[in-house]
């Protein structure tokens, strides 16, 4: 049976997962203080610092590195992807350690699962699945009210899918038959419509698109946002 690590790196934290098989066998959340994160200039530079942290995981956890034999990673911002799982190549690296298509937590995922599959020694694979640049919208979802901007798919892919992929069993069917409206509740809201496997309209959640969260200010009025934007103008 295979053991597989779990990444998810998120603004403030780590979190881990370790599997047999289907089975899971351990999990922890790594909590990051802002004065150790401060002490980065970059994203990409808290890599070896959380590496090392994971590490002592799973030693403690009785499953060293040498004993993993495949990592999947939270998957960042990458360019527009279909839904599905992905092998971490080196222009994904240098793609995330570049930010060439935003800066992003989650940009560590791959980082972090790559670099940990090398040390482990044996060749094992490294993955993401289902990164939030998942794009999937029908091309009647991408207009919008102005010809100069297209609606843009960025959104919690990896929960929304693992949320309708769940229910889809519990009816006894597989996630491609059914359709769901998923909502993905946090520092983000991201509402999508997900028709026989594929989310065909969602919110840009990452540019602050659709309802207002602990994170986003969401959709405001453009003639109130313009006015405000030369409030701050005036007075600066």
């Amino acid at each position: 049976m295979s053991i597989i690590l779990v990444i998810n790196p998120g603004s403030t934290s780590t979190k881990l997962a370790l599997f047999r098989d289907s089975e899971i066998i351990g999990e922890h959340t790594i909590r990051h203080s802002p004065q150790e994160l401060n002490q980065f200039a970059s994203l990409y530079e808290q890599s070896s610092f959380r590496k090392s942290l994971i590490v002592s995981f799973l030693e403690s956890a009785g499953h060293p590195l040498t004993e993993i034999d495949a990592i999947i990673g939270r998957g960042g911002m990458l360019r527009p992807l279909e839904g599905g799982t992905y092998a971490v190549n080196d222009d994904m690296i240098e793609d995330l350690r570049s930010a060439k298509y935003g800066e992003h937590a989650s940009n560590l995922g791959a980082i972090l699962a790559k670099e940990l599959a090398l040390e482990n020694g044996k060749g094992i694979p490294a993955y993401i699945a289902d990164p939030v640049v998942v794009d999937e919208m029908d091309p009647v979802a991408k207009l919008s009210g102005h010809p100069d901007y297209t609606r843009r798919s960025i959104f919690h892919a990896l929960n929304q899918k693992a949320v309708a992929r769940e229910v889809a069993s519990r009816y006894g069917k597989k996630y491609e038959e059914m359709n769901f409206i998923v909502v993905h509740m946090g520092g983000g809201i991201s509402i999508g419509a997900h028709k026989r496997g594929r989310v065909v309209d969602v919110n840009n959640a990452l540019n602050g698109d659709g309802p207002f969260s602990p994170e986003r200010a969401g959709t405001l009025p453009i003639s109130g946002l313009i006015k405000l934007c030369y409030q701050w103008h005036t007075r600066l």
